[in-house]
Order: C-alpha cells, then structure tokens, then sequence
C-alpha cells in the first residue's frame, strides 16, 4: 500500500499541465491550455486543461478528471500505477511492494499481460549484461551498431538467450502463469511443448506513450535463412502494431519542442538518430502506416517528415505514406538518402551536426518530391508526364483544407508548367464521387432528422438543473470567499404596507447559500448535485483553508468527474477563440455576490413558476376547494413580484 502522506505529496507536486502535455501538445488559450482530444478523432481542439484548478476536459468524448485520473484514461493504469507514474516523473520516493504469486493470479488479465512484459523485458536486460552468450553475442552486435551503453540502456535493449525455454522456465519459476506467457506472445504454446519465441535474437522492447512495455521487436543474429529476419509479439489485448510507434515514448517531449516528427521505418533508425541528437523521430516499426500512427503523432505537432531509404522500396514506401498523412490534415515533407544508404547509416557515417544540415537542406515539400520523382519516370513521354500529373493532384485531393489545396494547385501549375483551370478541373472530377456520396449521405441525414423532428418536440432546457448545477459551481470556486450581501427584509412603514427594505451584511458564500436554501426548505431535484451539495458544505465547514484541488482528490471517480464537468462547462466557450473576435466574457469573480444573489433568486422565482402551474392543476379539480388555493397562488404571485423587483436590481447593479 501506499501511504497517504506520500499520496498526497504526490497531489501537491504534479502538474496537470505538465503529466498532460507528455501526451498531447497543448497551446496556451487564456489561463488555461488546449489540444486535442487523444481519446477521439478530431481535427478541431476540443481539449482544455486547467492549471489554476488543476483538472482537464475532454469535450468530444466527456471525459475529465486531475492528473491521476487521465493517466488512468489514457495509459489504462490502475490508481495505484497511476500514483507510481507520477511518483517516478516527480522523484518522490515511494514504497514499493513485492506482488505475491496470490496477488499476480488476482490481477485482472490486461495487468498480467503488463506484468510479464515487464518481467521480460528486465529478464532480457539482464541476459544481455550478465551472461557470457549476452555479452559476446547481442552486446557484440549493439556496439558494432555505433550503439553506446547509455544509448543500450536508455533504450532497454536486450538479449533473449539461444535456448528453447530459457525465457519461459525462468518465467514459470518466477510465478508468472503460462496463459498469460502465450497471451503476450513470448511464449509459443503447441500441444503438451512451449518454447520462446524471440530464441537467440536481440530484443528491442515497445514500449506506450507513457513508457509501459507493451510488447517486443527481436532480431534474430544467426545464420537461419528460414526465420524472419526481424520478429514482432503478436496482437495481443496490450499491442496493437497499427497503434503504437516504436520511440514515441523517448521522442515526445522533442516533437512537441521541435514542432516536427521524422518518421523512419526500422527500430536502429531510431536509435541511431536519438544518439546523434535527434530525438524527434520515431518508427512504424516496419507496418504499414497507419491513420491511428499519424494521429498519435497529430497530438504533438502538425508536422511530419518522412525519411527513407534511398532504393526503390523505401521510395514506394514513402509515397504510399503521404496521402495517409496528408487526409489527417497535416503538414509533410519528404527527405531520401544517398542510394545505398539509410537512416541509420547515415547518421553513423556522419557527424551530429552533417546530420542535422543534411536533413534541414534535403527536406522536401511532399509536392515538389512527386514532381522530381514522377517527371524522372515520365521525361519526354506525354502520356506518363498526364499520369504523373494526376498523381500529384490525387495527393493534393487529400488536404481537408481548400485554402492549402488552392495553394498547392498553383504551385503544382508552375513546377509542371500546366494551366491552374486544367488541374482545378482534374482536382474536381477526383473528387465528384467523394462529394457525390457525401451529398447523398447529407440528404438521408436530412430525411432522418425531418422525421425525428417531426415525430418528436424539442426536447425542453432544464432550467433547474442549470441552475443547480450553478449553485454547486458557485460554491466549489468561492465557497470559502466573505462577500456583502445585500438583502430585502419585509417592513412594515407608517400606513401599515409591507415594503422591502435592504440590509447590508458580510457572510461566507457557502454560509449564504446554505442559509438561504435552509430557509426556503430547497431540495436539489438532481440527486448527484444533492449528495455533491452537502459534501462541498461539509468539507467548508470542516476546512478554513478550502483547497479545490485536494478536495477533488479525496472524492471519488463518479464525483470527481461531475465536478469536473461542472467546473469546466465554462472553458468550452474559449476554445472558439471569443477573444480574437472582440468578445470579452465577463469574469464572474469580479461580482460574486452578484452572482450568487442572482442564482439564489432565480431559483426561487423558477420554483415559486412551478408551484403556481400545481396549484392551476389543482383548481381544474372540481373537488377542491379553488377559492382557498386561489389566495395561495395569489400570496405566491406577490412574493414573485417581489423576487422579480429584487432580481432586476441584482442583474442591473454591482452589489
């Protein structure tokens, strides 16, 4: 277990802003932060992070939370792994506790599957430092690649011995079940037999976004002509090949520095790179690209750079990749080495620094390297010149944006010296039968709605639950703040009439709130907002130094995320850039007592509304008596005019 001081240390020093922006790069919009969603599919941000209140909101997908519980999002921990994480990102020291063999077949399945990879990937670790066949074979092999110890270790790199059950007798030894073993793929399970997979290869382990070991790449260092050259684990509930590229984990924080990823193809591309100081690369891991890779990458910059090999494979790779990334609405540019060369040669033939001139001056826009490679195909051939020009503007059909799809038409006219109209005209037959399908799929989504719509009435607002859920916001922001309030008290003057005099005093806000609802005897109609109203009430009594952050913390997972949702319902609006429109949203803590006199009020005059329509049902009753409900409606239209007067001066004044 951990402790509760250490839990709480841990709280004080993380930073929402900072655990986030490991995963998603997030711009500055006010006082708070936005991205994208990484939990859907977007292209617009709808995702807002809160430093002041140290609590995120996904918009798109609803999801919210602290630190803690976007991990637990995100990287899937549990709450104890989440605390680990950021105990480790932080250097807090923290208890650790050795899992028994009871507390390992306990876990649920996902976690075992994380448990044996890391088993394994330690296990690998070690073979390659600790044992005579590591250290002459695959420690060989890694320091003939130009690899330094610290680039070996950083990297986790690894040893998987020449033995058919090496890894899976330890593993068994150690308690690891062998279900989970073959799950993971490190096992491979045949009748009454069980060997290792990864026997006698090198072992360069995947790991997620946040550094978890999701699965392995081996290469195999023997003469084998039989056995694939490069292994993968398989498909399993942990690794998915097509989601997760190999580095992402060492390079985030430098794409999001750099504002651009280079993307490679091989696991030593990678490494080698990193060594020779660029760090914002990362690999497909010899997949086929993927729309869920480049979006990975789409959290941290807009910016791609393919590289690749200089023989025709790695061209045909390439090619194949920029309309992928191009339809994600990114930016990409294109950079082929010397014939014979590649990533990783490269960077070991040259220096740091001839590296990073080579890739600044050979960076091609993905435009101008169709043209250069298709016009060499095409030379003097018309029909193969028409080829490769509607090759070029099929990439450019891609781009969502029709601002750079214009650009890119223009520019294309002048590098294949053809008429802007020709192409406009080529670029609108690629597309007819996207717009032909789109257009028709519109006009189905138009009948569903008319009948939806005509079936069905508005569905109505809820303005008491608007304004619950204000009241609770309210007291979560400034619950603990002494504001003047100024109150109508009922008087009766010299002629004997009832006036409303007003009265000046000082209160907590919680105090007035608590106090008013108390008087009029008002229950929350919501259930969640009830039970969250006297949890707010209690923790301000109880605490003179009321800290919004600690007291999310303490509530739990359902009750953090309704506060969360209600705190940061405001913050959408921001992310429409009101600002750079001349829209000025008016601070609410410049008038709180405004504020909370107003939402008292408004309340009561809703629920005095709803009083009145029972009563007006009643009356249609010929059993009751109508002339006694009659004077109470009558006593609750006076008190409404009162309401009504008082709530106009509270909306038109600053108390």
């Amino acid at each position: 277990m951990i402790s509760r001081s250490t839990i709480d240390q841990i709280f004080e020093t993380a930073r929402v802003e900072e655990v986030i922006g490991d995963f998603v790069n997030l711009k500055k919009s006010g006082s708070n932060f936005k991205g994208l969603s990484p939990f859907s599919d977007e292209r617009s941000p709808s995702f807002m992070v809160s430093p002041v209140k140290q609590i995120w909101k996904d918009f798109s997908s609803g999801k919210g939370g602290n630190a803690v519980t976007f991990l637990m999002e995100h990287e899937h921990f549990t709450y104890p792994e989440a605390l680990k994480y950021l105990a480790r990102k932080y250097n807090i020291e923290i208890e650790k506790t050795e899992q028994t063999n009871e507390q390992k077949e306990v876990a649920n399945e996902r976690e075992s599957l994380y448990l044996v990879n890391e088993f394994a990937n330690t296990y690998f670790q070690r073979t390659l430092h600790k044992t005579d066949q590591g250290k002459s074979i695959g420690l060989s092999y890694f320091k003939e690649r130009g690899f330094t110890m610290d680039t070996i270790n950083t990297f986790s790199l690894g040893y998987s011995l020449d033995e058919w059950q090496g890894f899976t007798d330890e593993a068994l030894k150690k308690g690891y079940q062998l279900e989970f073993l073959e799950k993971t793929g490190l096992t491979i399970v045949k009748e009454e037999k069980r060997f290792d997979r990864f026997k006698g290869r090198v072992m360069f382990p995947i790991h997620s976004m946040s550094g978890r070991i999701l699965g392995f790449g081996g290469r195999i260092l023997g003469a084998d002509k039989k056995a694939a050259k490069y292994l993968n684990s398989p498909e399993s509930d942990v690794y998915h090949k097509s989601k997760i590229l190999y580095g992402l984990f060492h390079a985030k924080q430098s794409i999001a520095k750099e504002d651009n990823c280079f993307l490679v193809e091989g696991y030593t591309d990678v490494i080698q790179f990193h060594q020779s100081g660029v760090k914002n690369v990362v690999s497909s891991s010899g997949t086929a690209l993927s729309p869920e890779q480049i979006r990975l990458i789409n959290r941290l910059t807009k910016n791609i750079t393919v590289l690749f090999d200089g023989d025709a494979a790695g061209i045909r790779a390439a090619v194949r990749g920029i309309d992928l990334i191009l339809e994600q609405g990114m930016n990409v540019k294109v950079c082929s080495f010397p014939n014979g060369a590649d990533p990783d040669s490269f960077a070991r033939q040259n220096t740091p620094e001839e590296l990073a001139t080579y890739l600044e001056d050979h960076a091609k826009d993905f435009i101008q390297f169709k043209a250069s490679l298709l016009v060499e195909d095409a030379k003097n051939d018309p029909i193969k010149k028409a080829d490769t020009i509607r090759e070029i503007v099929n990439s450019i059909s891609k781009i969502p944006d029709p601002i750079k799809r214009e650009i890119y038409v223009k520019e294309c006219s002048n590098i294949m010296d053809i008429s802007e109209a020709v192409l406009f005209s080529t670029l609108a037959q690629i597309g007819k039968k996207e717009t032909q399908e789109a257009s028709r799929q519109h006009r189905t989504e138009q009948t569903a709605f008319e009948v939806v719509r005509s079936e069905q009435p508005a569905k109505k607002v809820n303005h008491q639950y608007i304004l619950e859920q204000k009241i609770i916001e309210i007291l979560l922001l400034y619950g603990n703040e002494t504001e003047e309030f100024e109150d109508l008290v009922m008087k009766e003057d010299d002629a004997g009439d009832l006036k409303m005099e007003p009265v000046i005093h000082q209160a907590k806000v919680f105090e007035k709130i608590y106090l008013d609802l108390q008087e009029d005897e008002m229950q929350f109609s919501d259930e969640q907002f009830q039970n969250l109203y006297y949890v707010i009430i209690e923790a301000l009594h109880q605490s003179k130094e009321f800290q919004l952050k600690d007291f999310i913390n303490k509530l739990d997972q359902k009750m953090a995320n309704e506060v969360t949702s209600i705190l940061m319902n405001d913050e959408r609006y921001s992310l429409h850039d009101w600002e750079r429109n001349h829209i000025i949203p008016k601070d609410k803590d410049k008038s709180i007592s405004q504020l909370v006199t107003q939402t008292i009020l408004s309340l009561r005059c809703f629920l005095i509304d709803q009083k009145v329509m029972e009563y007006k049902m009643e009356i249609a009753q010929p059993q009751n008596n109508s002339m006694g409900i009659l004077e109470d409606v009558r006593d609750y239209l006076r008190l409404k005019t009162l309401l009504s007067k008082k709530l106009g001066k509270v909306v038109g004044s600053k108390i």
